[in-house]
């Protein structure tokens, strides 16, 4: 038996029955305990980004925080309204710039 105790996506239990194994699940119910499973995920996910930064983790990644932000009352569109806004004010990552201090 293998614990995993983590959230996965909708059809990873039928996977696993496919792959012979029997999956034991629950349904989260509670938005607040869904919403703290979705931030652990998106840790999961980031650091599966840092160790390979593939077109497929990347999706993964996008995939978790929209799922966070449909808990939240937030559409894909207004995520990337916000984002656009917030890049437009403050600036993107694409010049590359890190701060090593500030006096």
């Amino acid at each position: 038996m293998k614990t995993y105790n983590k959230l996965v996506r909708d059809k990873i239990p039928e996977i696993c029955e496919a792959n012979g194994a029997t999956p034991h699940t629950r349904i989260i119910k509670d938005d607040n305990e869904y919403l703290t499973a979705l931030c652990d995920k998106l840790g999961e996910e980031a650091q599966e980004v840092k160790e390979d930064p593939s077109l497929e983790e990347l999706a993964d990644t996008l995939e978790v925080i929209q799922s966070i932000g449909r808990v939240l009352g937030y559409t894909p569109d207004q995520i990337e309204v916000a984002r656009l806004q917030k890049a437009q004010e403050r600036g993107g990552f694409d010049e590359r710039v890190f701060l090593i201090s500030t006096e």
